[in-house]
């Protein structure tokens, strides 16, 4: 393989009178280049020292060009904060995206474009093999909006970037999952997460990774499925604590308080697809898996429901609402959730498929903390 790459190299950039100025880009750069003898002292920009991206500037320009400029907050949380050099840069292919998307539909959230663009399996992977407490704590750190420091290796290649777990933050790094929280020195590197979108990939792979347990673990179905069917509030609370138990706490201050409820209504959803005999709808089912989407509206009320589930067999009807508490005000969210059920009648499509008991859950999560109460209703 070396003989090939060296040859079609050589002969295509080293030999090549046609040829002017080349570039060759690629997520990890080309470590001892010397193999290829012929084609050598290649000039390598690194994404430490060399600025690839728009800028604030440009940014607000292109907003502006298509009378955009009230999205430019928006635009700046999700798809700003690689820091490369001295200057933080926005993702071009997220920016071009998203305003082509605007200038379709107004109205729409911010989407998730990186991700459809690439398969995140390092990402998965590296999450996966966190075995030990500090690597799960330093996740959990930056999902939070902090930052971990790490010593960035460049010369990083394919055959090697598995072989240790803190190869794979130098993978992160140079793949953009990743960006300096400051103006690097040398290889000694603090990073954190740069951008909301990027933040919910994480997200959505720790909730991917709890349904795999989820998966695994029959009995957590079992139980919390049938505290809920019950009507047992104290139940219900105690799985879904001991569910939480088994992925990474999110106590992210930098986001917005419905991206951390779609957070735990995520889990509860994991929990929930593998009855295989409830019919669970999810009002905000692709808001909850990608952090962007956007909602549909409850035939039967107004507003939008959490989930709503019907066990046909037995005419019971199940609504849920999840509430992220500020502050740790678990009864006060409790309280909040319940009066949202009662007041928006989320209840009236269980009603209209002839749900003869009704159960109104209010769920409030604060941290890996949550609180559950209930209301029963009967209907002849």
């Amino acid at each position: 393989m070396i003989v090939l790459i060296r040859n079609m190299l050589d002969a295509a950039l080293k030999t090549n009178e046609s040829l002017y100025f080349a570039v060759l880009t690629g997520c990890l750069r080309i470590a001892k280049e010397s193999i290829f003898t012929g084609l050598n002292n290649l000039k390598i920009y690194s994404l430490l020292d060399e600025r690839f991206g728009f800028t604030d500037t440009e940014v607000r320009q292109i907003l502006n060009d298509y009378e955009l400029s009230e999205y430019y907050t928006t635009t700046k949380e999700w798809y700003d904060g690689y820091r490369i050099s001295n200057a933080y840069v926005y993702n071009p292919w997220d920016v071009i995206n998203w305003c082509n998307q605007l200038l379709t539909n107004p109205d729409k959230r911010p989407k998730n474009y990186w991700k459809n663009s690439s398969g995140n399996d390092e990402v998965k992977r590296f999450i996966r093999r966190m075995g030990h407490g500090v690597t799960k704590a330093q996740i959990k750190r930056l999902i939070s909006g902090g930052t971990v420091q790490k010593t960035i290796e460049e010369q990083l290649t394919y055959n090697t970037m598995y072989d240790s777990v803190e190869n794979m933050w130098s993978l992160l790094f140079a793949t953009g999952y990743l960006t300096p929280a400051e103006i690097p020195y040398g290889n000694l590197v603090h990073l954190k997460i740069p951008n909301n979108e990027v933040r919910d990939i994480f997200r959505d792979f720790i909730l991917d990774l709890f349904e795999e347990q989820v998966a695994e673990d029959g009995s957590l179905v079992t139980e919390f499925c049938s505290a809920l069917k019950n009507g047992d509030p104290a139940d219900v609370e105690r799985v879904f604590t001991q569910a939480m138990g088994k992925t990474i706490s999110i106590r992210d201050t930098a986001v917005r308080k419905e991206f951390k409820e779609n957070f735990y209504h995520g889990l509860i959803l994991g929990i929930l697809l593998f009855k295989g005999d409830w019919s669970v709808t999810s009002n905000r089912e692709s808001y909850s898996r990608t952090f962007a989407g956007c909602s549909t509206a409850s035939r039967g009320g107004n507003g939008y429901y959490d989930l709503l589930i019907e066990i046909e067999e037995e005419e019971i009807g199940i609504v849920i609402e999840v509430k992220y508490a500020e502050g740790g005000d678990l009864d006060a969210a409790c309280a909040e959730a319940l009066e949202q059920i009662n007041e928006n009648n989320y209840i009236a499509e269980l009603q209209e498929d002839d749900m003869h008991t009704i159960l109104k859950y209010g769920i409030a999560c604060f941290k890996k903390q949550c609180r559950v109460v209930a209301e029963r209703e009967s209907f002849s």
